[in-house]
């Protein structure tokens, strides 16, 4: 029996090689006048930039460009906002990584209106209800990670000892198109592919174990996690795969993003977001190295509390993905699971917390501040010990 199941709003999608082609004719269909938000130097140093400003000028489409070098702020886009209102802008692009396109969604939300992120944000502030209009906003990722293409939400920071991590989200932020064209991957160096992509392993095995997950998220999970197993190292070694390994990773994370908007996420997600705030760690930083960590607390937890939970062989058919072969016994297929993500993080170079000041003393404030929606929908209840020992098999 397939249990019933609602699939939230989704972007018009776009996905092949050469796509970045298509991008003036998308862009003008709602207007003559757009706003680019890009990366601080990646996309505006390539060959890509000047095809893309002669085809806008050739059709006649005005722009401006505003740039994201850090995980987005609340500042930053009430900056833009304050800087282009009103200024008949009829679109916004985001070309970029998860933070680029985070900040577009966000200032494409705005920047009709006018107002404050800061009005919007959960748990930030009055916490107004968004009522639009939003600009039509193109997503257009030029790495593998953290599906914001797919997605209504904007994950905004303000770090330091004080900070948060706070999304402004609602359907109308949805992109109305999520134009993927895996050859803009190709100048990602080693450790931002390496942090992205398991940030898409995170998002997709998250996904597939939340209590909110259905049969059509389970298809396309099991998708990308097949995709991850085949595309991750192709790339990562730069061999003569290295082409097909960016489109298998594009793929996956567009996935991720598909699955975690319709699904929510789990523990590791549910730390994410104080340690992005608290530290400067990277977002995917955190998720590469915790996920392994995360799954063995989720799966000692669940043989002593809950063995009958529906995890507990989804987690068991994510090493059988993840390996391509089948183990006879969930109990084998949770050991393969746990051994790959191990070594994962390790032949992917990713650090550990302490790298980024993270010490024994910090863990209580973390853990307070980790249970956010992303915690709500890891596959049972985790207490404030188990929490503590996720990161401290990472510090």
């Amino acid at each position: 029996m397939i249990q019933s199941f609602s699939i939230a709003r989704l972007p018009r999608i776009e996905f092949g090689i050469g796509g970045i082609q298509k991008l003036p004719s998308l862009i003008a269909q709602y207007g003559n006048r757009v706003l680019l938000v890009t990366g601080g130097r990646s996309f505006s140093e390539s060959p890509h930039w000047p095809v893309l400003l002669t085809a806008l000028e050739k059709a006649g489409i005005g722009w401006a460009q505003v740039r994201i070098t850090d995980e987005p702020s609340p500042q930053n886009v009430d900056e833009a906002v304050r800087q282009f209102h009103g200024q008949g802008f009829m679109a916004v692009v985001g070309i970029g990584g998860g933070s680029v396109l985070d900040a577009a969604k966000a200032i494409a939300g705005l920047l009709p209106i006018g107002a404050s992120v800061m009005d919007y944000l959960e748990g930030v502030g009055p916490e107004k209800t968004y009522c639009g209009p939003a600009l039509p906003f193109i997503a257009v990722p030029t790495t593998a990670g953290t599906g914001s293409e797919a997605t209504k939400n904007a994950v905004l920071s303000v770090r330091g000892p004080d900070g948060f991590k706070k999304s402004f989200r609602d359907d109308k932020l949805v992109p109305e198109y999520a134009l993927l064209d895996p050859n803009l991957l190709a100048s990602c160096p080693k450790p931002q592919i390496a942090a992205n992509a398991m940030d898409a392993l995170t998002q997709l095995l998250e996904s597939y174990v939340s209590i909110k997950a259905n049969a059509l998220t389970d298809a396309l999970a099991e998708s990308g996690l097949k995709a991850v197993r085949d595309g991750l190292f192709a790339w990562y070694e730069d061999g003569t795969d290295a082409a097909v390994g960016r489109t298998r990773m594009a793929y996956a994370a567009l996935l991720s993003g598909i699955c975690l908007a319709q699904t929510g996420l789990g523990s590791v997600h549910g730390l994410a977001s104080p340690l992005g705030a608290f530290f400067p760690i990277p977002h995917g930083v955190v998720c590469g190295t915790l996920v392994g960590a995360a799954t063995r607390v989720n799966l000692t937890a669940l043989r002593e509390r809950d063995p009958g939970n529906l995890a507990w062989r989804k987690y068991a058919r994510a090493g059988d993905l993840l390996h391509g072969r089948h183990f006879p016994s969930p109990e084998e297929g949770h050991a393969a699971l746990l051994a790959l993500l191990d070594a994962w993080t390790e032949r992917l170079k990713l650090p550990r917390l302490n790298a980024y000041g993270i010490q024994e003393s910090d863990l209580t404030h973390v853990v307070a501040h980790s249970r956010g929606s992303s915690m709500k929908t890891n596959p049972l209840v985790l207490s404030d010990v188990e929490i503590a020992e996720v990161l401290q098999q990472r510090l």
